[in-house]
């Protein structure tokens, strides 16, 4: 991030802007909207800023800018389209302290105008750092879209009911009280009119004044693989609404980012066959966290209820009369099939699937490895890639056919997502060439289909990195 965004008061101070053709005006219609004191230098201006400064909007001198002419301004903009006239009067402004942009010059602009979504007092800006005007523009038509006009006067009007809601207590139950207000109580209102909306403001807060506090709450949440644009709406919602979010090893870190700035944020990471928090500590930060009354996320990676130790930390719950719900997650053999173009199940070739873990070491030697063999089963494996040689040892001994297909997805939908295409003869080596570092999946039985081969056209998202034999056996010599 080259620029970064802040929202400057300008009430009362200087403004100047250097210029009179289209370039000063596409400018001064925004700056208009401001409180600040905006004057304009101009030897010859347009007449609509000549009508604005005859209206007392803005102060204009019918001259080029000369040094002093900007002491004490906030905000300086070089507007008179003259690479020049833009350099010469960029300079004085620098000289006399204030922040200059020179408009359609990046290089030389201390600060940029974002694209502006306005519902005064609620203002949305957004920024590309000039890499992608266009698209800042079609992200502020969206949001225009999306944004009600009483959106303004129910934040004005909000605005100067906030002292009376500081008789609640800080946090959650004032996040609750205006999430409320601004989501069911003041948009049911506002075809009132002002009145209205006072009156059920007044209401509301009696209400929440006379409410007990919210008793602590864990909602364990389906992570997802880590792709951000796969988490459910509901898990969105509620991590943005959380106290205390803890969260596992594998969840990604745009995904943490959705989280409330001020939620306290607790890393219980397990690694397989690694450093790890245990179990029982998980379960006693989830507790203590509930019963202080926290609403908490406790975020686990694909879905919860997949290899999750899910039951482990419900029964710590239930042990201390603790409330808690369950939001579902894609789990990570949904994502990673889906990146190789394939079902798990499919008519005449395997009418089930098995999820495995290679994680549990004990559990999974007693799977049923006779049945897996079998041609046309399909397998998912979590956590797979150190079990790799036992797996093959077991299926080869049962009578899997030695060039069954396996493909392993690491870091399934994320950016630096890979896909091994590899055969059950040659795993465990395939794997060790492949160097996989991240989380990865292995699904038995199944391969890329070739037709995924078609996303190289164009229109179409290119295909993720692809490590197959072929290329590990030139890598090897």
């Amino acid at each position: 991030m080259d620029h970064f965004p802040i929202f400057l008061r300008v009430e009362g101070r200087r403004i100047v802007l250097s210029g009179g053709g289209e370039a000063a005006l596409a400018k001064l219609r925004l700056l208009l909207k401001t409180a600040g004191h905006i004057t304009v230098f101009a030897p010859a201006p347009a007449p609509e800023i000549v009508a604005w400064a005859e209206a007392g909007k803005l102060r204009l001198v019918r001259r080029a800018m000369a040094p002093g002419d900007t002491l004490c301004a906030a905000l300086f903009y070089a507007a008179d389209e003259d690479d020049a006239d833009d350099a010469r009067t960029s300079a004085i402004a620098r000289a006399d302290g204030a922040l200059v942009n020179v408009v359609d010059n990046l290089d030389d602009s201390q600060f940029i105008t974002p694209a502006i979504v306005d519902r005064d007092p609620v203002t949305i800006a957004i920024g590309t750092e000039g890499a992608a005007p266009v698209l800042a523009r079609a992200i502020k038509a969206d949001l225009e879209e999306r944004l009600p006009a009483a959106l303004g006067p129910l934040a004005r009007i909000g605005k100067a009911f906030r002292k009376a809601a500081d008789a609640l207590p800080f946090g959650r139950a004032r996040r609750d009280f205006w999430r409320e207000y601004y989501f069911k109580a003041g948009p049911a209102a506002i075809t009132g009119g002002a009145p209205a909306v006072k009156t059920a403001l007044d209401d509301l807060l009696t209400d929440h004044l006379a409410r007990k506090a919210r008793p602590g709450h864990v909602h364990f949440v389906g992570g997802g693989p880590g792709d951000p644009d796969l988490l459910t709406m509901k898990a969105r919602r509620l991590l943005d609404e959380a106290d205390v979010v803890i969260y596992d090893r594998l969840i990604s870190q745009p995904i943490l980012e959705l989280a409330r700035r001020e939620a306290v944020m607790i890393d219980v990471g397990k690694e397989a066959f690694g450093p790890s928090t245990p179990q029982e500590t998980i379960n006693e930060v989830i507790v203590e966290h509930a019963k202080a009354g926290a609403q908490v996320v406790r975020l686990k990676s694909g879905d919860a209820t997949v290899f999750g130790r899910l039951d482990e930390e419900i029964d710590a719950l239930e042990a201390h009369g603790l409330a808690w719900s369950i939001v579902p997650g894609i789990t990570a053999a949904s994502a990673a099939v889906a990146e190789i173009g394939q079902s798990l199940t499919r008519r005449g070739r395997n009418s089930s699937v098995r999820l495995l873990t290679g994680h549990d070491m004990k559990g999974f030697a007693d799977h049923d490895w006779a049945a897996l063999a079998r041609p046309g089963e399909v397998a998912a494996i979590y956590m797979g890639k150190k079990s790799a040689r036992f797996i093959q040892g077991r299926l080869i001994m049962h009578g899997a056919d030695r060039h069954t297909p396996v493909t392993v997805i690491e870091n399934a939908s994320r950016p630096d997502q890979r896909i091994l295409e590899t055969t059950l003869d040659v795993l465990p080596n395939a794997l060790a060439a492949a160097e996989m570092s991240g989380p990865a999946l292995t699904l038995y039985g199944l391969a890329a289909r070739a037709a995924a081969d078609a996303s190289q056209q164009p229109g179409i998202a290119a295909a993720p990195p692809r490590i197959s034999p072929e290329h590990l056996a030139q890598e090897a010599l």
